[in-house]
Order: C-alpha cells, then sequence, then structure tokens
C-alpha cells in the first residue's frame, strides 16, 4: 500500500502510445519547465526504475498521475487504489474490424454468424490483475459490441473464437513496438483462414495490416454515434493518486494546465503532433496520418463534461457484466472536477 506524502521532489506520470496532450507536453519541454522552478523532477513511470513499472497497474504510487487506457485504471479503482478521475480526452484512432481480403465482409450485419477471435485471459506476472489487465481481451470484445449494435445484432450472433494473447502477459507497462504490436495476435489467426475478423486500433495496428495483407471489413470511426466506439482508448481518462490531490493539490492544478496548453498547441501545430506521434506509436508517418484523422488533434483537452462522463461509465458497465472487473465501484464518487476547473480558470486568465 502506499504512503501519505508530506512533500514532493518526484513527480510521475504514466502514458500510453497513443496522442495524449500529457505525452506533447513532456516532449515540449513544459513539464520539466514548470516544476523544475521548484526542484521537482518530472519523468515517465515507464522510463523509470523497473520495480516502478507495476504502478502502471495498480496506481499505488503517490506521487504518479495516469493518463492511458480506461481498462487498467477503471481495474485499479476496482481493486480499491487510491485514485480520482480527473479528466477525460476523446480521441478517435482507427478502430476497425479487419478480414481478409476476399471475405465479402463490409458492414455490420455481414458479422452475424462469423467467427470473430477473442483473445484469452492474460496469465499477468503482477498478482490480481488478470481480469483488468487483459486488454486485448477487453478492447475486442467491446469493439465487437459495438460493430454487432450497429445493425442491431448481438455478441449471441457471432461465433467469439479464443486466440492466445502472444506478448500481452509481459506485465511491466514499458512501452515497446514489440509490447505494442503484441496487442494483435488474432490477425495471424485471421490470416490463416481459423477465424473471420479481428478488432484492432491504432498506428501499430495499420502497419500490421498492412504487413499481412488484411483489410478493413467495418471502419468503427465512420460511424457518427460516438456510443460504439466507447472502448479502452475512448474515453481516455487521467487518474491521479489521492495523496497528491490532496496534499498537494496546487501541483496537480499546474500538471493539467501544462496539459491544457499542449492541447491549444497542437490545435495549430498538426505536422509538429504527428512527429511527435510517430515516436510515441513506434510507427511511420502514412501510418499515423491513416490512424489518426478527422482533426484529431484539436480535441485533445482533457475535458469531465456529462456527455463524457456518461460514455465513460459506459465503460466501466461494460467491464463488469463481461467479467473485466472484480467488482464494480461507486463511478459519481471517483471523479474530481476541482483540479481541472481551476487549470482551466488559469489558462483563460493567462491567455486574456
Amino acid at each position: 500500500m502506499s504512503e501519505l506524502i508530506n512533500s514532493v521532489d518526484q513527480i510521475w506520470f504514466t502514458r500510453c502510445p497513443v496522442p495524449t496532450a500529457t505525452g506533447i507536453a513532456y516532449k515540449l519541454g513544459w513539464l520539466d519547465e514548470e516544476f523544475a522552478k521548484d526542484g521537482i523532477t518530472v519523468s515517465t513511470l515507464q522510463e523509470g526504475p523497473r520495480e516502478y513499472n507495476r504502478h502502471h497497474y495498480d496506481h499505488q504510487l503517490p506521487t504518479l498521475i495516469r493518463e492511458g487506457g480506461n481498462l487498467l485504471a477503471i481495474a485499479a479503482r476496482a481493486q480499491y487504489a487510491p485514485t480520482r478521475l480527473i479528466g477525460l480526452t476523446w480521441i478517435d484512432e482507427w478502430q476497425a474490424i479487419l478480414v481478409r481480403p476476399d471475405s465479402g465482409i463490409t458492414e455490420p450485419h455481414q458479422l452475424k454468424g462469423k467467427r470473430l477471435a477473442l483473445p484469452a485471459f492474460v496469465d499477468h506476472p503482477i498478482k490480481d490483475h488478470v481480469r483488468g489487465s487483459s486488454i486485448a481481451r477487453g478492447m475486442s470484445l467491446h469493439g465487437y459490441k459495438g460493430a454487432l449494435g450497429i445493425a442491431g445484432l448481438t455478441l449471441d450472433d457471432v461465433d467469439l473464437v479464443e486466440v492466445a494473447a502472444a506478448g500481452a502477459g509481459r506485465g511491466d507497462g514499458r512501452r515497446s513496438r514489440e509490447v505494442v504490436g503484441s496487442l494483435w495476435a488474432g490477425l495471424d489467426e485471421l490470416v490463416a483462414g481459423n477465424v473471420d475478423a479481428v478488432y484492432v486500433k491504432g498506428a501499430s495496428a495499420v502497419e500490421a495490416a498492412k504487413r499481412l495483407g488484411l483489410v478493413v471489413g467495418i471502419d468503427l470511426d465512420s460511424y457518427a454515434d460516438k456510443s460504439v466506439r466507447v472502448n479502452n482508448g475512448t474515453p481516455r481518462p487521467i487518474t491521479v493518486h489521492e495523496d497528491l490531490l490532496e496534499n498537494h493539490f496546487d501541483l496537480v492544478v499546474r500538471f493539467l494546465y501544462q496539459t491544457l496548453r499542449a492541447a491549444d498547441w497542437a490545435k495549430h501545430n498538426l505536422e509538429g503532433v504527428r512527429s511527435i506521434l510517430q515516436d510515441e506509436t513506434f510507427a511511420g508517418a502514412e501510418s499515423v496520418a491513416t490512424a489518426y484523422r478527422n482533426d484529431f488533434h484539436l480535441h485533445l483537452e482533457p475535458t469531465l463534461t456529462p456527455d463524457r462522463l456518461e460514455l465513460f461509465r459506459k465503460q466501466k458497465n461494460f467491464m463488469w457484466i463481461h467479467g473485466l472487473l472484480d467488482r464494480d465501484f461507486d463511478f459519481d464518487a471517483w471523479v474530481d472536477q476541482r483540479p481541472l476547473q481551476e487549470a482551466k480558470k488559469q489558462l483563460e486568465a493567462k491567455v486574456a
């Protein structure tokens, strides 16, 4: 368990290989600049001591701010992690159902009766983190549910074929091309003809599809209803340890302030954002451009609006219903609007 902190000389933050204002602020040097005057170092958890990497999953590090996939954030809260939800972003990142070129699958209704690859629960090396940390399984299951729902179908209308979640059990939260690519293990089964479709997302999946000669059967991003795209990265939460929030509220506000600045910078620097994303996602320029479309750079700022919170609640409920949580919890009690409201107020005052 964590211990109460009285002073801070190190802020850790953790993120996934996706577009985030937090990652941009860090790459631009703004987070270092903000806290250096107080003698506080800002570091990514993934590049820190290996023994800290477990906190990407359990969020038991008092000076940790986490912006990443929601499966782990929600699962940690369900396991009594002392966190608070302080922001949500929504970035569409090429969610698709891949098929073989000769499949004839181009519409959601054509999935009926098909074999869909479902990655197995991982044998996670961190005790008690099997359910929520089975990221590929959770993403695939909700991706199929969203696609089927477009056609009025349910998961009962397809054959879910369990496949190995190769590489997903590494469990240290580190970022590498190999770890990112390993989420889409079902693609080999698709090529071999053992399944008919595989859910994927992001730039790494773009590259995998090209490499294997697979095609997009259903582009989930092309449907206007955001609820069909609720998944691990949509919405994407920012969570903070309660100790840091309650005892060093100003530091959390300043962190969010720089995140909001970076989101504003991104609106006017698309090519700069894409350049950063190539490094973040371990993908080439073409794959990044394919995965992140539709003016995504205009919407990187975190919010806690009612509509976004309800979409996030939908993800929590989905995880509970489908066995991806150890227990349910009070969603509303998790949310803390205060730091983001204060950060926005300060940014508006600065601009004025």
